[in-house]
C-alpha cells in the first residue's frame, strides 16, 4: 500500500514552491491535478515530467474509488490544485477522507495557502479567527449573513472579482457600514494590492476601481 501525498503549490509567484514539494512531484508515480493545463505549465516550468490525471470539484465523487484502488496497488500519488493547498476551498477532502477510511497513510506538506497572508496583512485581529470561504451564492446567504454579523472573531472570506461589489454590499447590509474589512487581491504576483478600511470605504474603492485576480477579504469581528 502506498502514500497520498497533499503537496501545496504557489499562489503566484513560482518561487515560493518548497524543495520537498518539488522532491515529492518528481518523484511519485501519479499527480492528481484541478486542471491539467494550469499545472503543466508549473512542472513544465521545473522539469517534472511525472504523468498527470484530471482530479477536480466536478468529477472527484467518481474518481475517489479508482485512485484508492491504485493506492492500494503500491502507486504513489500527489494531490496539487491550481494554486494553494488542496482542500482548503479545493477538492482534497473526499479524497484524503477516504484514504483515512481505508487505511492508506496521508502526507499533507505545508506551503503556500492564500488566506495566511492575506489575514497577516490586513492588521486585523489573528489570535481567533474563523475560515468561511466562499459564502452560498444565492440558496443560504441570507442566512449565512445573518449568523456572521454576530461573529466576534476575524472572519476570512474567498470571492472571485466579479461578486466582490456585491458581497461588499451585503457587508455593508448585514454587518454594518462601519466594520473593517482589508480585502487582499493577486497576492504574491506583481500587482498585489491589500486595501483596508470600513466595509463602506472598501465598497466605494473597488466600486470605482473594479477588481480583477484571486481576492481574500478579511472582515473584523463584531465588537461586544
Amino acid at each position: 500500500m502506498s502514500k497520498l501525498y497533499i503537496v501545496p503549490t504557489p499562489i503566484g509567484n513560482l518561487k515560493d514552491i518548497t524543495l520537498r514539494a518539488l522532491e515529492v512531484l518528481k518523484d511519485v508515480d501519479l499527480i492528481l491535478a484541478e486542471d491539467t493545463r494550469t499545472s503543466g505549465k508549473l512542472l513544465k516550468h521545473f522539469e517534472i515530467s511525472t504523468h498527470m490525471q484530471s482530479h477536480h470539484m466536478h468529477n472527484e465523487h467518481k474518481t475517489v474509488e479508482s485512485i484508492i484502488q491504485k493506492l492500494k496497488s503500491g502507486t504513489t500519488v500527489a494531490l496539487i490544485s491550481d494554486a494553494g493547498t488542496p482542500a482548503i476551498s479545493d477538492p482534497g477532502f473526499l479524497l484524503s477522507r477516504a484514504c483515512i477510511e481505508n487505511g492508506i497513510e496521508v502526507d499533507c506538506l505545508p506551503g503556500a495557502t492564500a488566506f495566511v497572508p492575506a489575514l497577516v496583512n490586513s492588521g486585523l485581529p489573528n489570535d481567533k479567527f474563523v475560515f468561511e470561504g466562499f459564502l452560498p451564492v444565492k440558496k443560504g446567504r441570507q442566512t449565512r449573513l445573518l449568523l456572521l454579523a454576530e461573529e466576534t472573531r476575524t472572519m476570512i472570506f474567498y470571492e472571485s472579482p466579479h461578486k466582490l461589489v456585491k458581497t461588499l454590499g451585503h457587508f455593508c447590509e448585514y454587518f454594518g457600514e462601519e466594520r473593517q474589512v482589508s480585502v487582499s487581491r493577486e497576492l504574491t504576483k506583481l500587482f498585489e494590492e491589500t486595501i483596508r478600511g470600513t466595509a463602506k470605504e472598501v465598497l466605494e474603492y473597488y466600486t470605482n476601481k473594479p477588481p480583477k485576480g484571486e481576492i481574500v477579504v478579511i472582515v473584523g469581528g463584531k465588537v461586544k
